[in-house]
C-alpha cells in the first residue's frame, strides 16, 4: 500500500491510492480525471507520484503489475471460450 511520507498530507496518499486502483482497472487519465472530478494533469501528477513512491519506472504497466501482485485490485475475469480480447480502439492488439 502507499505509504504517508514526511510532511505530506494524508488526503493526498488517500487519492493516489483511489488513482492507483484505476489505473489498475485501465481507466485512461480522462475516464480517472472525470470519475474523480478533477482535471487531467492532477491524475498525470498523481500517476507520477505514484510511480515515484513505489520506486517504478514511468510505466503505467508497473503501476498495475503492482496493484494485482498486492491483491489491491480483483483479477480480471477470463474471457469466454472463443473469444479474443480487442483493444481499445476495436481493432486486434489495441494500437
Amino acid at each position: 500500500m502507499l505509504a504517508q511520507q514526511n510532511g505530506e498530507p494524508g488526503g493526498e496518499v488517500a487519492r493516489e491510492h483511489e488513482v492507483l486502483m484505476l489505473v489498475a482497472q485501465a481507466h485512461s487519465n480522462t475516464e480517472i480525471a472525470k470519475r474523480l472530478g478533477i482535471g487531467d494533469e492532477t491524475v498525470k501528477t498523481h500517476v507520477s507520484r505514484i510511480l515515484a513512491r513505489l520506486g517504478l519506472r514511468d510505466h503505467r504497466t508497473q503501476a498495475v503489475m503492482y496493484a494485482a501482485s498486492h491483491r489491491l485490485v480483483a483479477p480480471l475475469p477470463a474471457p469466454p471460450a472463443g473469444t479474443e480480447r480487442l483493444g481499445r480502439r476495436g481493432g486486434r492488439g489495441g494500437r
